[in-house]
This record gives structure tokens, sequence and C-alpha cells, in this order.
């Protein structure tokens, strides 16, 4: 059976692409790997061991095209409007809390923010099948 264990993506800035996971998220460099062309840095948080893989290419200065391709990768928390409000503070510009209901009940509450690179990524609050 197979275990997910990171994903990627490509970013222009490490400084602030980590500053963003880390205040958003409170993720931390696992590991730094520096090779001659690129260097890959490993995120993480004591919630989970799944890894966010922030990929800076040295010979890269423009922003990437990220296409219509991408969707995003999501958090959970449980208090999601506390989360909401410490993203606004941070500033990370958070866009509103939204909620979708299936047959009446309530599916998720969620809202999306944008890291520093364009790339979207949700956050759920705790409930239901979202864990």
């Amino acid at each position: 059976m197979a275990k997910a264990i990171h994903m990627m993506v490509r970013v222009i800035d490490e400084a602030r692409s980590v500053e963003f996971y880390n205040k958003a998220f409170g993720l931390e460099i696992a590991e730094r790997v520096d090779f001659e062309s690129f260097t890959l840095v490993y995120l993480r948080n004591p919630e989970s061991d799944f890894e966010v893989e922030l990929t800076v290419n040295k010979d890269r200065s423009e922003p990437y095209k990220l296409g219509d391709g991408y969707g995003h990768i999501a958090f959970c928390a449980d208090d999601l409007d506390g989360e909401h409000k410490r993203f606004q503070e941070e500033g990370l510009e958070p866009e509103d809390i939204k909620e979708f209901f299936v047959e009446g009940k309530l599916f998720g509450r969620f809202f999306f923010v944008s890291d520093p690179d364009g790339y979207r990524i949700e956050m759920l609050e705790r409930h239901g099948r979202f864990q």
C-alpha cells in the first residue's frame, strides 16, 4: 500500500515561502538539501509527518505559470474562525469563510489563502471527513 509523504511546489524566494508556510500552518524546516542547480526544502509540523517540499531552482527569477491544472493542498484546524482571524492579523489575506451543505447537513467550512507564488491553499475546519 502506498503512503502519501509530500507535495512539491516550485518557489522563487525560499525565505519568503518558508516564512509564509511557518506563519500560516506552523510548518518548520525538517530538512534542507542543496544541489548545484536547485535546493529542496522539506517543511512539516508536529500534526503530521506529511511534508510540503519547496523546490527552489537557482536559475529562476521570474514567477512560474501555474496554469489551470493545479488545484490546492488542504490543511485542517479545530477553530476555523480563530485561524481566519489569525491569518488576517498576520497579513496573509485569507478569502472569506465558506460553507458547503449536503442534504441539509454541514459538509465543510473552509477558506482559501494563496502563498507567495500564487498556490491556493485550503484551510478546513475539523469536521466529518476532514480530520
